[in-house]
């Protein structure tokens, strides 16, 4: 991937564990990814620079779709208090983003719980997109590998030309794993994304990488894809793009930060302008 790149989705890194810079009085853009395994609530500056962040992990979404409404909303507003605190203002406004395929009742969903934890929500987007307002990708697939669900998106050109939506995630990656070790989901998920661990647990989740391989090599089968980006919290585990692009026959690159890289997308989509687009198609 470029350098650029991976300096912005450091920066993003950074924005989420360090003191934000509280004398900011400048227009900010806020975007909220509501995962399936994590919540992400991400600031930027007037120039798209990330100034500060936060996120949890939690079941309050499942493949997609909203299952614990007051739960998502709870969570939400505790990471707007908490990015607040540091920011040393109020967050107003905010875009959203949802999988490729949902039906828009479930877009409205997670409009509403948007809006519910404070938010005038200004946009929506789906997450393929939103993850190639940071890529810039003009010709490949960008595969969202989430909590749930594995995203697919075909670019031409720098224009989606096909998406698709599976089960299949990095919950299933913890759900192997509490089940071979005889652990807590909890305790599961705290294990797999421990780096230190992964080569330990990596026969364990290997089948559902492959998995993931044959779900994008089904959907990418009748395009000529010659590079497929991994992108979204399950694609940090060590050897997925090994094994994708084993399964695909494509070569398989993987940002810096892949968890951020929608997040991040999302909140490029909080602007004015994109608040009279939403207005507009309603």
């Amino acid at each position: 991937m470029n350098p650029q790149l991976d300096s912005l989705l450091a920066q993003t890194e950074r924005a989420m564990r360090e003191v934000a810079r509280s004398d900011h009085r400048g227009e900010v853009h806020v975007g909220v990814d509501l995962g399936t395994a994590y919540t992400v609530l991400l600031v930027l500056d007037e120039k798209f620079q990330p100034l500060a962040g936060a996120y949890r992990f939690a079941n309050v979404v499942r493949d997609g779709l909203v299952v614990d409404f007051i739960g998502a909303i709870d969570l939400l507003r505790e990471l707007k208090r908490q990015v607040e605190s540091r920011v040393g203002f109020e967050l107003t406004h905010a875009a959203t983003g949802y999988p490729p395929g949902v039906p828009r009742v479930e877009v409205r969903a997670t409009v509403n719980v948007v809006r519910a934890a404070g938010f005038d929500c200004r946009a929506e987007i789906d997450e393929p997109s939103a993850a190639n307002g940071v890529l810039q990708i003009r010709d490949g697939a960008i595969v969202d590998v989430g909590g749930g669900t594995t995203g697919i998106a075909i670019l031409r050109d720098g224009r989606v030309i096909y998406t698709a939506d599976e089960a299949t995630g990095g919950t299933h990656f913890t759900l192997v794993i509490a089940g071979a070790l005889n652990i807590s989901f909890e305790d599961a998920e705290k294990l797999k994304t421990n780096a230190r661990e992964q080569d330990r647990l990596y026969p364990m989740v290997r089948p559902v990488m492959e998995k993931v391989g044959t779900i994008v090599a089904r959907h990418i089968q009748h395009y000529e894809v010659e590079t497929i980006y991994l992108v979204g919290g399950a694609a940090n585990f060590k050897g997925i793009a090994g094994v994708v692009e084993e399964v695909t026959g494509v070569k398989t690159q993987i940002p810096t930060n892949p968890l951020f890289v929608t997040p991040l997308g999302i909140a490029m989509n909080d602007t004015d302008k994109h608040a009279k687009s939403a207005k507009d198609a309603k």
